[in-house]
């Protein structure tokens, strides 16, 4: 599956807290769903807290234990230096953990929290840098991790501009540097870093071949290009530049959208597993959202329940996008670490057997009712769909945390 040797495979124990406490944030980012209302702006402190406990403690806990792992697929070497990842780990959990409490109950927290966020994406972005220049690679999933990586370094110096200014230390154009910040990380970092992913593990866990490339390199091209005029103009102050770039980032989900059609067209494993499913509704409610956003333009509107259902249908997508991969890339870590040793001295598990497919299904058909019943709560302004919504993810992210569960300790205490 992977092509990566013993020298450059990160250790098994530097991984598994990234994905443990993404999957822990997730649990108790759908717990306090349930406790919000329809009647919110983007701007709210207690919305920016669960934006953060969203984005900061399960999207990007998840993406850098992964990356952990893909970088040295992606250049073909090892890591500069691995052990940098055990400082980035608890920074980033005792950040983000601060950082909700201080959007949550006391601002002057957001400055502490800030900082040491601040401080383990810097190191994480110095770490893989370094890296890359240890590689002669310059393949497309290379350029878009180069990319992606600058557009954090941006991502979080802004958002620690913001935690500043919320914890009363400058004074800031709050909604110019919050609308950035925003485009940044999930924009420039966040999608950049799926697209160049993409490329790699979609035809690989779905035997794809065949295809071309072109879409998601414009993909790339226009998302950079979109993400730099929202930010100049922010920064100008020009509402053109900014709806300009909320049209070529739209263009961008476009134009991925047709590349992941030509590379399930292509797959030659027909297969319905919980990859495949998860892959589908997360790509499905891309395409809501990209259609839902559109309309939100088109339309001229103020923020409002388009807007927050085309943001809800992004969110959905990261959700399935990364549970969907953690049912493949868990027990490929398990195997590779237990069982690995052993093939050619007794008989070893096949990857599919190492999740449990009942728990799956049930954590992919709750998440499925409670991902459509909040999008239509917002859609509708319904406070009980909301919370009736928030309930189903929370009995799926109970499914996702025992199977994670259970992929960790597959084998444990017996071959390894």
């Amino acid at each position: 599956m992977f092509n990566i040797s013993k020298e450059f495979a990160p250790p098994f124990k530097l991984i598994a807290p990234f994905f443990i406490a993404g999957v822990f944030f997730y649990l108790l980012s759908t717990a306090g769903l349930i406790f919000y209302d329809t009647s919110f702006h983007f701007s709210e402190l207690r919305v920016a807290g669960w934006v953060h406990l969203f984005m900061l403690g399960f999207v990007m806990m998840i993406i850098f234990g992964a990356m952990a792992q893909l970088v040295p697929v992606v250049l073909e070497t090892g890591h500069f230096s691995v052990d940098w990842y055990y400082v980035i780990f608890p920074l980033l959990l005792v950040g983000v953990v601060l950082l909700v409490l201080g959007f949550w109950f006391n601002p002057i927290l957001l400055s502490f929290g800030g900082l040491l966020v601040l401080s383990s994406m810097l190191i994480f972005s110095v770490e893989v840098f370094l890296t890359i220049k240890k590689s002669e690679l310059n393949s497309f999933t290379v350029r878009a991790v180069k990319i992606s990586n600058i557009f954090l370094l941006f991502g979080i110096l802004s958002g620690f501009l913001l935690a500043l200014s919320l914890s009363g230390f400058s004074s800031i154009d709050l909604e110019s540097v919050l609308r950035s910040h925003f485009f940044a990380v999930v924009g420039g970092y966040v999608m950049i870093t799926i697209y160049g992913i993409a490329l790699i593990l979609l035809p690989m866990f779905g035997l794809a071949h065949g295809f071309e490339d072109h879409y998601i390199v414009a993909a790339c091209r226009f998302m950079v290009l979109g993400v730099i005029v929202v930010i100049i103009g922010n920064l100008l102050n020009f509402s053109l530049f900014i709806q300009l770039g909320y049209l070529l980032t739209l263009l961008s989900v476009g134009l991925y959208f047709i590349q992941i059609l030509l590379i399930f067209h292509t797959r030659a494993r027909k297969e319905y597993d919980i990859w495949f499913k998860s892959m589908l509704f997360a790509h499905f409610a891309l395409l809501v959202g990209w259609i839902g956003g559109l309309l939100y333009l088109l339309s001229g509107a103020t923020l409002g329940n388009l807007f927050y259902f085309s943001i809800w249908s992004l969110f959905t997508f990261f959700i399935f996008l990364i549970v969907g991969h953690l049912y493949k890339i868990i027990p490929f870590l398990v195997w590779f670490h237990r069982f690995s040793p052993l093939v050619g001295k007794k008989r070893v598990p096949m990857l599919h057997e190492m999740y449990p497919k009942k728990q799956a299904e049930y954590e992919f058909w709750f998440s499925v009712v409670g991902a459509i019943l909040v999008g239509l709560s917002f859609l509708f302004k319904n406070d009980q769909l909301l919370k009736a919504g928030a309930s189903f993810l929370f009995i799926g992210a109970i499914f996702l945390a025992t199977s994670v569960k259970f992929m960790f300790y597959f084998g444990r205490g017996k071959d390894g």
